[in-house]
């Protein structure tokens, strides 16, 4: 019987990044039905959006209870990075090709939005092979991929007279920033020290005014300046280091 309540206890924390893979796959069925009434008055890139970002509680919540239940294992780690693929590189992916090819549906630049998963596939693969991105990150996270083109998505669902051109030119910009070796700091605050957060502090203060103004086409901008903030603080980081040498 114990062995029985060890095996729940242990998986428990698997079958909360199951809810996240679960998300990320009924997201991308959503996608293909892009600007149909699908569920709650909710067009299907809308409950897309939803369903990613209750993906995204899960996969936020999954290490916070294998930490707690100390069921932190290699399976959960690998079962973590295939599931944050599907959510958050696939699905936002199917989301704007469903939107290039209703757009335009003679031409075949919509397929390039399949680069997004291929990049975010490499970008995690460097992740769990490298011991030194633990604090900070190099490349763009993959989740925050996710949020730039939730942001994307929901301009071009309010523009669709945007240039092809533009769309495909993001496209090849964001897979490149996700396998860079561009320092990026973690999200995560490391105590409440302004000295050590105030990049993660001042890009809270960025995200809240960016989304009360400009909404959900708020969170490319968001991503844009943790992009530029993580350069800045990095630059920064070098100027002490050669300051102390």
């Amino acid at each position: 019987m114990s062995n029985i309540i060890k095996s729940i206890k242990n998986n428990i924390p698997n079958a909360v990044t199951c809810i996240n893979l679960l998300c990320g796959t009924l997201a991308i069925v959503a996608a293909f039905n892009c600007f149909d009434d699908v569920l709650w008055g909710l067009q299907g890139y809308q409950l897309a959006f939803l369903l990613i970002a209750i993906g995204a509680v899960a996969d936020f919540c999954d290490g916070l209870v294998a930490r707690l239940l100390h069921a932190v294992s290699g399976i959960g780690k690998e079962l973590d990075s295939l599931s944050d693929l599907v959510t958050f590189g696939l699905a936002p992916a199917m989301i704007i090709y469903n939107m290039m090819h209703i757009a335009n549906p003679d031409s075949y630049w919509c397929f390039t939005a399949m680069l997004l998963p291929v990049f975010g596939a490499l970008r995690l693969a460097k992740f769990n092979v490298d011991t030194e991105q633990t604090t900070t990150f190099k490349g763009l996270p993959i989740p925050a991929n996710a949020l730039y083109w939730i942001g994307a998505a929901e301009f071009l669902a309010n523009s669709p007279e945007v240039l092809q051109g533009g769309i495909v030119g993001m496209i090849l910009l964001f897979s490149i920033l996700m396998v860079s070796d561009i320092p990026m700091f973690s999200f995560k605050l490391h105590g409440f020290s302004l000295r050590e957060n105030w990049a993660q502090f001042l890009l809270i203060i960025i995200a809240v005014i960016l989304l009360a103004v400009y909404r959900l086409e708020g969170l490319m901008f968001i991503i844009w300046a943790y992009i530029l903030l993580s350069i800045l603080k990095d630059l920064i980081n070098n100027v002490k280091s050669l300051k102390k040498e």
